[in-house]
């Protein structure tokens, strides 16, 4: 989960970390700040100044306004329904630094650049950064900034320093899996200031971590994908209101390749699912909830079911797929079930016998392949 920057600060001043002054509105009539300032939209995605989410708020007469205008906008398919006030940093330099975990490596990558700012992804820029990696303790990353400080201009080393020192506790005690500190601000007078924050938490901490749970609880609609996951037990991500293929799907990382293969083809996946067959014991609530945010997406036009069966039981599953699909009768896109494992010669049985027109696949590519297919012709026709 990606904490909007807001919390992301909140986070890092309780860790000591020096961070702009602000505030967090949803409505621009509520807005009472110090202005001069700085109005963020605040979303879950980068861009956003590019994308005239950040602004400056000279007087009061123009909070309002420019407030109003940014919670108007929508950044990279994601609404703007929170902004946040945030008080001017004074002249400074600007400096990057970041900790992030290596899934492929089980290690932390520190990185750390004496520029930094909206432009740090550009070859240019990522090519002056020094990066090292780190086993995964508090330590040994402390001991791998040490070994960068040295490249870095003497002015900025002791700020740098002391960044680590509060961040480094900081990204194990939230089981984070990124902080990014981009700009740092470093003071004429050698103090620091995170100027901007993206921290990103691991989901799957979540029971260990009851203050971010509370944050969920607190701001449903502004973390709607935490929320849904806290409250049903299971992922779904809308990732294109455009999508023309909807899944339902599940295992994170099958379904994740189902994304990319998709997009890969020319297509544009609605959305993300792992549903967890494991969770319905008998019950096809959570599959109609699905079913329902499917049927929500306005250009999807095909439906791509895929169950592999371990110790779920097809001849179990498929009952409940019918149940939910009579459901949700605005569901009228055509629709390809991939399911291959136990039970499937009983599962087949039943479908047959419902005189269902769902489409049938053991083979995953061909089941992609039909789907697509049928998406191809709903359009055209």
């Amino acid at each position: 989960m990606m904490l909007l920057e807001h919390h992301a600060k909140e986070l890092l001043a309780q860790a000591g970390v020096p961070v702009p002054e602000g505030i967090l509105v949803t409505d621009s009539k509520a807005a009472h700040f110090a202005f001069p300032c700085i109005a963020k939209a605040q979303v879950p995605v980068g861009g956003r100044g590019k994308a005239g989410g950040i602004l400056k708020i000279n007087t009061v007469a123009d909070a309002q306004p420019i407030i109003e205008r940014i919670l108007g906008l929508t950044i990279r398919h994601h609404p703007v329904r929170a902004c946040r006030l945030e008080a001017l940093v004074d002249e400074a330099a600007e400096a990057y630094f970041s900790l992030a975990f290596d899934a492929d490596t089980g290690t932390i990558r520190v990185l750390m650049a004496a520029e930094g700012g909206v432009d740090i992804e550009s070859p240019e820029m990522r090519a002056k950064l020094l990066q090292v990696s780190a086993p995964p303790a508090e330590d040994s990353a402390q001991a791998a900034v040490e070994t960068l400080l040295p490249s870095l201009p003497p002015a900025m080393r002791a700020a740098m320093r002391e960044a680590a020192v509060r961040l480094i506790p900081l990204f194990f005690a939230r089981e984070a899996v990124l902080i990014e500190i981009n700009p740092l601000f470093i003071l004429a007078d050698g103090g620091w200031i995170a100027g901007d924050a993206k921290i990103i938490t691991d989901d799957n901490a979540l029971p260990r971590q009851p203050e971010l749970r509370a944050l969920i609880e607190h701001y449903p609609t502004l973390y709607p994908e935490a929320a849904l996951k806290l409250a049903q037990g299971f992922d779904f991500v809308r990732l294109d209101p455009e999508g023309d293929i909807g899944l339902v799907t599940t295992g994170a990382g099958l379904s994740m390749q189902l994304v990319d293969e998709i997009i890969q083809r020319g297509h544009r996946p609605f959305n993300f699912c792992d549903i967890r067959t494991g969770g319905f014991k008998g019950d096809p609530s959570r599959l109609i909830q699905v079913l329902k945010w499917v049927a929500s997406g306005p250009k999807v036009r095909s439906i791509l079911m895929n169950f592999f069966a371990g110790n779920t039981d097809l001849a179990e599953l498929v009952p409940l797929i019918l149940q939910a699909l009579e459901a949700v009768p605005q569901l009228r896109q055509p629709i390809t079930l991939r399911m291959t494992g136990n039970g499937l010669d009983a599962a087949r049985k039943i479908l047959a016998a419902s005189g269902n027109p769902i489409h049938v696949e053991t083979d995953l590519e061909c089941a992609v392949d039909r789907a697509l297919a049928d998406a191809k012709e709903s359009q055209n026709g």
